[in-house]
């Protein structure tokens, strides 16, 4: 049985020991969580929950170490964790690098994880970036225990852990606001409150659903909705009309990836 240690049990890490929880040959998961709430609905899934590293048995010797605190204070948990020079560490903290992470853990295999909020319903997207002292054997572990929450990327540079941070990472906050726009347009139109609302998640929910499940691409979809001269193609005309919102997403994606760099080097 994988013994996997997971430090810090919020809202990501909660979301992942309730996906390990529900795998078929789940793992034997200990906790580390300073605060008694979140430790006590941790320690209803978990195998064990500790306030602290220092109640962890001093043979202990686990596989797996999540690191799921906040980029805030990683740097200063990191050097309690270097006795487990034999174990994979995986931290999804945003914006903290491989440099940062070996140099408070040591030479040891570590795995990047950017991670989105989706992952609390099993449809997150992770980026993944290993360092050269991580086996295919602990990638492939790592990937088997991230899947339980989505899709897992493996991209080929550490930059691209900020590329992805840009898409996958914030993105959820792209659509979230394109449904509040949307739902906005609906009521300026004319639409109550609530129907507007319920239209435009239903909607988003609903095309989101067929883009996942269809064999065709996003783009290919959109045409075959969008009649010649019809009211959909009077829409896009104003939404793709000189690259609109192509350009726009363009730039806030640009925008996000030159903030996670800048957080990187801070």
């Amino acid at each position: 049985m994988t013994k996997l240690l997971l430090v810090g049990a919020g809202n990501m890490g909660y979301a992942l020991l309730a996906g390990w929880m529900k795998m078929q040959d789940r793992p034997q998961v200990s906790v580390v969580e300073p605060y008694e709430a979140l430790r006590d609905r941790a320690a209803g899934l978990a195998s064990d929950a500790f306030a602290s590293l220092d109640h962890l048995a001093a043979d202990y010797a686990p596989d797996v170490v999540v690191l799921a605190v906040k980029p805030q204070v990683i740097a200063d948990v990191l050097q309690g964790y270097r006795r487990f020079e034999n174990a994979c560490f995986v931290s999804v903290a945003a914006g903290t690098t491989l440099a940062t992470l070996a140099a408070g853990l040591g030479d040891v295999a570590i795995a990047r994880v950017m991670p989105n909020t989706p992952a609390a319903v099993g449809k997150g997207v992770f980026g993944m970036f290993s360092n050269d002292r991580t086996t295919a054997q602990q990638r492939e572990l790592v990937r088997d225990l991230l899947s339980t929450g989505g899709i897992v990327l493996e991209v080929a540079t550490e930059a691209d852990i900020d590329r992805i941070t840009a898409i996958s990472g914030s993105g959820p906050a792209y659509v979230f606001h394109f449904i509040e726009a949307l739902t906005e347009a609906a009521k300026r139109i004319g639409l109550p409150e609530d129907i507007a609302a319920q239209a435009a998640r239903a909607t988003v929910f609903g095309s989101a659903s067929l883009a996942e499940q269809s064999a065709e691409d996003a783009a290919q979809l959109r045409v075959n909705v969008t009649s010649p001269n019809g009211t959909t193609a009077a829409a896009l005309d104003v939404l793709m009309g000189e690259g609109r919102m192509t350009s726009l997403m363009t730039k806030a994606a640009q925008a996000a990836f030159d903030r996670a760099q800048e957080l990187a080097r801070d």
